[in-house]
């Protein structure tokens, strides 16, 4: 079974940066259009990034300019560059096939943003 494995959160002060990483046990993230997504404490998962096989992309307005998506095919990766981070970047993210499948939710990593 494919599993995806975030990883790379931590704390960082407002305006930091981080880099996570989503690594793929299959060729899953080589044919399909990846994303990244995010849940807030006590809201609902939400959409991040997307990008497709091909390397297009896409972003939520809020996050452009700040965060990048790319992927290494070869080493079955997504990364997520994110800098100019804020509070409200605070969140776990994850990363998934886009649109989401449920049964390839991982665990996760917790991003946290201290002002």
């Amino acid at each position: 079974q494919v599993q995806l494995v975030e990883s790379g959160g931590g704390l960082v002060q407002a305006g930091g940066s981080l880099r996570l990483s989503c690594a793929a046990s299959g060729s899953i993230i080589r044919i399909n259009r990846m994303g990244w997504y995010r849940q807030a404490p006590g809201k609902q998962r939400e959409l991040v990034a997307t990008i497709t096989s091909g390397g297009s992309t896409n972003y939520v307005d809020s996050m452009k300019g700040r965060f990048t998506i790319s992927r290494d095919n070869a080493k079955n990766t997504v990364y997520l560059q994110m800098s100019g981070l804020k509070p409200e970047d605070t969140a776990v993210y994850y990363c998934n096939t886009a649109p989401a499948e449920p049964i390839y939710w991982g665990q996760g990593t917790q991003v946290t943003v201290s002002s």
